[in-house]
């Protein structure tokens, strides 16, 4: 049987590089030969044990790949063409699919449904941090890469690109608007870029690394609040003239800037949700205003599947958004556990990593 090299989660602590055997498919699939990949901050949260996967599951959940083999039913795909597919596998007949809820896309509430099943990659099944990955529903979730598209430009649109955009998306962004977004890695970065293209004309990022600042303000950011110097809150009350904002993004799973975002919505405002929090978040009375506020909370987990990526991909064509400058570091496959150490860490002004087989 033919090996492969793949980054297997071991335990709490450990992912490492092992050979394990190239994925089989079935009729509907389709084999990528994965050409590059990255490393998000879930697969971190999977690292340190705070979100349970499978021991030997191979992690990962964005591919950029070349299809090595289709499987007999799967028809308007080739071998050897250039394709990405999106962290969330929609399989379109569960019901939560059916409710148009395609990243929950799991088994339905008879059979054991539970939640965040339409992310299948690196969480229910093997995902893309290795030499090749099996694609389930291969015609619902592959999307071809336009001609003239590097891997890097595409790299974010799986997930990064994918989630930052529906946070701006669930928060209803409308022409005109303010907006906040807390926190500046690659999800707010995205969120912010979202946020300007549905039409805000003032977004304010809340953030404190210098770096994280300035690509901030390249990605569409108006003003930048460093959480570190004031308190954001009533920085951002200062900027809006006591108004608020209309909509605020959280995108970094914390208490402290989801409650922040919670105190800077004005009455009717909308708090979008993207953060992956690790332990109960509290909701103070007087933020919530009792329970009186015509607030909105949403939250949102990356969409997916093939129209999704042909969206996303466009707006990349287009020009009209770029997220090459994300990607700062660069490792072979065989370098995986030094790019975690690196990752994990946040070292050396790392945003994404690009991993190349």
């Amino acid at each position: 049987m033919a090996k492969m090299k793949a980054a297997v989660f071991v335990e709490p602590g450990r992912i490492v590089l092992e050979d394990k055997p190239v994925p089989e498919i079935g009729r509907n699939d389709a084999l990528l030969r994965i050409t590059t990949t990255t490393i998000c901050g879930t697969d971190v949260h999977i690292l340190k044990g705070e979100y349970p996967v499978a021991r030997g599951l191979t992690v990962g959940h964005e591919p950029v790949g070349v299809i090595e083999k289709l499987g007999a039913d799967v028809r308007g795909f080739s071998e050897g063409q250039r394709v990405i597919a999106g962290a969330i596998c929609t399989s379109g007949h569960s019901n939560a699919a059916l409710c148009g809820v395609h990243a929950q896309d799991g088994p339905d509430s008879a059979h054991g449904w539970r939640a965040l099943g339409g992310w299948k990659f690196g969480n229910t099944i093997d995902g893309s941090q290795a030499e090749y990955l099996r694609v389930p529903d291969a015609m619902a979730n592959l999307a071809a890469v336009p001609d003239g598209l590097g891997d890097e430009q595409v790299l974010m649109c799986p997930d990064i690109m994918s989630t930052g955009f529906a946070g701006a998306e669930s928060g209803a962004i409308r022409i005109g608007d303010t907006v906040a977004v807390f926190a500046q890695g690659p999800i707010g970065l995205c969120a912010t870029a979202g946020a300007r293209l549905m039409g805000a004309t003032t977004i304010i990022a809340v953030e404190s690394v210098p770096a994280r600042q300035a690509m901030a303000r390249r990605m569409g950011a108006d003003h930048v609040v460093d959480f570190s110097s004031v308190d954001p809150v009533a920085e951002i009350l200062r900027l809006t003239a006591g108004r608020g904002v209309d909509v605020a993004i959280e995108a970094l799973g914390r208490q402290q800037t989801f409650e922040g975002a919670l105190r800077v919505l004005r009455p009717g405002g909308t708090l979008s949700s993207l953060g992956v929090y690790s332990s109960d978040l509290s909701i103070p009375l007087d933020a919530f205003l009792a329970g009186l506020g015509d607030q909105t909370i949403r939250t949102t987990l990356c969409p997916g599947g093939k129209e999704r990526m042909r969206r996303l991909m466009d707006v990349i064509a287009s020009g009209r958004v770029d997220t090459r400058p994300l990607v700062t570091h660069r490792y072979k496959l065989d370098e995986i556990e030094s790019a975690y150490e690196l990752f994990a860490n946040q070292r050396d002004g790392v945003l994404k990593v690009a991993i190349v087989p």
